[in-house]
C-alpha cells in the first residue's frame, strides 16, 4: 500500500499561487509535491519572471532552496509569496 501511495505522489499536482509583492501580482502555477524551490523558479522563469535575489515565503517563514514542497507544507490553493531579499 504505501508503494501505491508513493507512485500516486507523483503523479500529484498542486495549483498555487505565487503572489510577486513588487508587481502586485497572483500567477498561478501548478507543482507537484517533489518539486523544490529552484524548481518553482525554474518555473517562474519559463513564465517571464525573473526570481533572481529574492526569496520564497510560506506560512511567515522563508523557505530553502532546496525544500520540497511537501516539506514546506504547501496545499493545493496556498499562496507562496516573493520577495526581495532585504539589504
Amino acid at each position: 500500500m504505501e508503494t501505491l501511495r508513493r507512485s500516486f505522489s507523483r503523479w500529484k499536482r498542486y495549483h498555487i499561487k505565487v503572489h510577486l509583492a513588487e508587481e502586485d501580482l497572483l500567477l498561478p502555477l501548478t507543482v507537484r509535491p517533489t518539486d523544490t524551490m529552484m524548481d518553482l523558479r525554474a518555473y517562474l522563469v519559463q513564465e517571464g519572471v525573473t526570481s533572481w535575489k529574492k526569496n520564497f515565503h510560506y506560512n511567515a517563514r522563508q523557505l530553502d532552496e532546496h525544500e520540497t514542497v511537501r516539506a514546506a507544507k504547501i496545499q493545493n490553493g496556498s499562496v507562496v509569496l516573493l520577495v526581495s531579499e532585504k539589504r
